[in-house]
């Protein structure tokens, strides 16, 4: 591997460190901000006017009589009581459950999909999901949640057009609040109209809130990693995309600006909620983590307002989106939607949009397999980036041709470095080389290295998908597993270890054709030590990333080894010899760019260096 490499893979491993240390640190307790508590900081949901807890919606509760169901639920009190009944509703893709108490969505199940135990994906449910929805009346907040309604639907699956699902509470005669619900013939969005009729003199002009806690269930077999990717995003007015922090501390955010909608996002899922129409003016978030309870990943909770002037008016329109975190089908949901795919920084994310994620897209359409598919993806990338890793070959070439000159110099100035690097410029001068035209291949490929490295942990499609051994690519591949190791784990990835083998392979082949740098660096050595600290860090990466890293390597060498059969050094001594003759005869192409900056700097270095040591010599001489 030569300098040039090198340095690409340095700045690999600094971008690595770096997005470490740039990833969001914990928002600062509040006692120690100074500012005052969220409303969401409590865990669980807040108590109704009559003083009793909303969990459990569809619990059996005591019946109430006429004057204390009044007392209790005032101009609602004719509704306080009722039957109980369930309602389910499937199209293709999901089977959702809706509960006469409330006239709320009960249990949703995502019918394609499975959990990493192989259970029906359950991502809501009654006893984990609980939420409120408390209208203000004159005699103070009811939750209409814990109300009951009415529908005539039945249990029904959803045919060629969508169904309307329609729960109304009658308050008395010509006043009823009415939750109209539209599942669609496939996909995960659901409508939802919420009216209120002829209750102008029953309810204020407050905001109505709703209130909705998740206990997140684990869905893959990583709870560590599922800790590290649940949160919950959000979208303002203005179309800034916000997000609680990933990771293992508590969060509490209040939003300053109203919020058109948000998710409660699990690694490769979504639960989440739009305003169709005007945004949603106060919103509050939490995500709590307890470590102690292994059978919830987090605990989140949105706390919003619902505009009442809309729902008088008859435009209290909005969604649920209850599905996979696909891209291909987020964008359709509501404006930046897609954006709950993380697709790596600003500079990065345009090559995944408008690349990676259509090339693997199309792909599928052709490949079944996704073992094959990424073998596909790297050959199609490989061949696009064919004239770079030729023009990276041909400056090696160049290199190993000037190697004995290089070695003539460094014998001629001793071990003063200064000199070393003027007289190697002006060697290349006269050969007409660049010393950056074998960097900038390798710096162009970065970009491609670490989108996939922000991209595969992404990647919905990989979920799930077996090839050899591993069961699931978008999970590492526990080919070996034993206690816990630092820096390690408590397992061992095949696939890691391939692409670990497979580099210290590429890294012995590129010695093997590469002159020794001079430096006070061993650079060869430390080829072979990156491998190693890679492994350490994509251990626990999807497998199908590191197994694109190995194939990627494998493909590599053999380009290179085909490049080899196309270059002959001899000609290029030639091409070098004849540069000489003409940048020695006056008729050579001057420097430009950043070649010709290089070169002036080291001018101006040596001339330094010649004032130092006259400076030193009069000095002497004086004494």
């Amino acid at each position: 591997m030569d300098r040039n490499q090198l340095i690409g893979i340095v700045l690999i491993m600094a971008m690595l460190v770096g997005y470490q240390l740039l990833v969001p640190k914990p928002a600062p307790d509040a006692a120690q901000s100074g500012k005052k508590p969220a409303q969401t900081t409590q865990t669980t949901p807040p108590t109704t006017a009559s003083g009793t807890s909303s969990t459990a919606a569809s619990a059996a509760r005591p019946s109430l009589d006429s004057a204390t169901a009044r007392a209790r639920f005032g101009d609602f009190a004719t509704v306080a009581t009722g039957e109980t009944r369930d309602v389910v509703v499937e199209n293709k893709d999901m089977k959702v459950t809706f509960s006469t108490v409330g006239g709320r969505v009960k249990e949703v199940i995502l019918k394609n999909y499975k959990t990493f135990d192989q259970k029906p994906l359950v991502l809501v449910d009654g006893r984990n999901s609980q939420t409120r929805l408390e209208l203000p009346t004159n005699r103070g907040p009811v939750d209409l949640h814990r109300l009951y309604f009415k529908t005539s639907t039945q249990n029904s699956s959803v045919g060629g057009q969508a169904q309307t699902i329609r729960f109304t509470a009658e308050v008395a005669p010509g006043q009823s609040v009415e939750q109209v619900y539209t599942v669609p013939a496939e996909g995960y969005v659901i409508s939802y109209d919420l009216k209120l009729n002829g209750l102008g003199n029953s309810v204020t002009n407050d905001n109505i809130r709703f209130y909705w806690q998740d206990r997140m269930q684990q869905y893959e077999n990583d709870l560590a990693n599922n800790v590290q990717s649940a949160t919950i995003n959000y979208l303002t007015a203005d179309e800034s995309f916000e997000k609680l922090a990933e990771g293992t501390s508590n969060q509490d955010v209040t939003a300053d600006q109203p919020v058109q909608w948000f998710t409660i996002k699990h690694k490769y899922f979504l639960a989440g909620f739009v305003a169709r129409n005007a945004p949603m003016p106060k919103a509050s978030f939490l995500t709590l983590v307890n470590p102690d309870d292994k059978s919830v990943v987090k605990t989140a909770v949105a706390d919003v307002t619902l505009p009442m002037a809309d729902v008088k008016a008859g435009k209290g329109q909005y969604s649920f989106y209850y599905g996979p975190n696909d891209f291909q089908l987020l964008g359709t949901v509501a404006p930046e939607f897609d954006q709950n795919v993380y697709l790596g920084y600003s500079v990065l994310k345009p090559i995944n949009k408008y690349f990676f994620v259509p090339v693997f897209n199309l792909l599928e359409k052709f490949i079944s397999n996704y073992g094959l598919l990424i073998i596909a993806l790297v050959v199609f990338v490989k061949l696009i980036l064919t004239p770079l890793t030729y023009r990276s070959y041909v400056s090696m070439a160049k290199m190993r041709v000037l190697a004995p000159e290089i070695e003539a110099i460094k014998e001629r100035v001793g071990d003063d470095m200064a000199k070393q690097q003027s007289e190697q410029m002006k060697l290349y001068q006269e050969v007409g080389v660049s010393p950056l035209s074998g960097c900038v291949p390798v710096l162009a490929t970065m970009p491609i290295l670490f989108a996939l490295f922000m991209l595969f942990p992404n990647l919905i499609e990989l979920r799930q998908k077996p090839f050899l051994w591993a069961g699931d690519l978008s999970t590492y591949d526990a080919f070996v597993t034993f206690p816990a190791i630092p820096f390690i784990g408590s397992h061992l990835s095949l696939f890691t270890v391939l692409m670990t083998a497979s580099s210290i392979a590429y890294a012995y082949y590129n010695n093997q054709t590469t002159p020794t740098q001079p430096g006070p660096v061993n650079m060869k050595a430390l080829s072979y030590v990156f491998p190693l600290m890679f492994m350490f860090v994509l251990n626990s990466y999807p497998a199908g990333l590191t197994f694109y890293y190995f194939v990627s390597n494998v493909v590599t060498i053999a380009q290179q080894q085909l490049i080899r059969r196309f270059v002959d050094e001899t000609k290029i001594k030639a091409v070098l010899d004849d540069n000489r003759k003409k940048n020695a005869a006056g008729q050579g192409k001057k420097p430009g760019g950043f070649q010709a900056l290089l070169q002036k700097q080291l001018a101006a270095a040596e001339e330094a260096r010649k004032q130092a040591e006259e400076a030193q010599r009069k000095a002497k001489q004086k004494k």
